[in-house]
């Protein structure tokens, strides 16, 4: 995680912050979501589990520790807020930079090898006591984002008993996200493995569920050309903050 995207120089943006801006910026808009005018309401439950030299719970601040976090305790309890520059519009064809508050809840590790399959049994031990309490819930969604190959044996046999738990309205959903120094062009929710660019981003493929009809779906209405049977995979050598 901490080379570059896309095999890029030292002046390119590295992985691990990369990762780290796309989380925080993903507990932001779920926060945002959720905001109602009596408060943030408990829509989802989060968890960021991060592993390298450890395996374990990442939020910073308050939430240090905790795993499965009500989003309103995330949104409430940012480990810090950051100025950052956006660029922006400024209505005449040009663009401008604009300060913006941006909340951070994890912050960017890379150190350590890559035990994805002890993340994987942490993420489905977490989901079995979950899932007890809230049988009836929407089926949790475990995303994985990974610069390739585990470095604690082979992923696929936990993968697989993570995706056969299940709620009573279905599986759990596991999306991987192959962060890849390849220049190879991205893919975005494949239904064949053919044409990946190497043996990791094939076994990430093959973990990863397929898309339930209804996300295929939101998928088309995003502008994403899916077809029936892909899987949520990614690959990609750029970043995505």
């Amino acid at each position: 995680m901490s080379d570059p995207f896309g095999g890029g120089g030292e002046g390119n943006l590295k992985k691990a912050d990369g990762v780290a801006d796309a989380i925080n910026k993903l507990l932001q808009d779920l926060t945002l979501k959720c905001a109602k005018e009596e408060g943030i309401r408990d829509y989802f439950h989060i968890s960021v589990i991060g592993y390298g030299a450890q395996t374990g719970p990442a939020f910073a601040g308050a939430l240090t520790g905790r795993q499965l976090v009500p989003i309103s305790d995330v949104g409430n309890s940012p480990a810090s807020v950051e100025q950052r520059s956006k660029k922006i519009s400024d209505g005449a064809g040009g663009i401008v930079e604009q300060q913006v508050r941006f909340p951070v809840w994890f912050s960017p590790v890379a150190n350590g090898g890559t035990p994805m399959c002890d993340a994987i049994r942490q993420a489905r031990q977490m989901l079995e006591g979950w899932l007890t309490q809230h049988p009836r819930s929407f089926p949790p969604i475990v995303i994985n984002i990974t610069d390739g190959e585990a470095t604690d044996g082979d992923p696929t046999a936990p993968a697989d008993e993570l995706r056969k738990l299940r709620s009573d309205d279905g599986e759990v959903l596991l999306f991987n996200l192959h962060l890849s120094s390849n220049r190879s062009a991205p893919v975005i929710f494949p239904n064949v493995e053919d044409g990946l660019p190497d043996q990791f981003a094939r076994q990430l493929f093959q973990m990863s569920s397929i898309l339930p009809a209804y996300m295929v779906n939101i998928a088309r209405k995003e502008g994403l050309s899916v077809s029936e049977g892909c899987r949520g995979f990614v690959f990609t050598k750029q970043s995505f903050g």
